[in-house]
């Protein structure tokens, strides 16, 4: 996802968005400590930057109201 869907999406959308990314992290990290293989460990850097994203876009929308 880059940042021209993000700045697309409603505010709705991008909550959503965001609670999944971060379920989806919270899903790898739980794998990994559990001792499943988690076969694509790039997921992890990719998943966090477009929680940054996602946090970065609903920061400058709350400021700019």
């Amino acid at each position: 996802m880059d940042t021209k869907d993000i700045r697309k999406m409603s505010d709705e959308q991008l909550t959503a968005e965001l609670a999944a990314a971060r379920r989806r992290l919270f899903d790898l990290r739980t794998q990994q400590v559990v001792g499943e293989k988690v076969t694509d460990t790039a997921q992890f850097p990719k998943i966090r930057k477009n929680v940054a994203r996602l946090l970065t876009e609903s920061t400058a929308r709350r400021s700019t109201k």
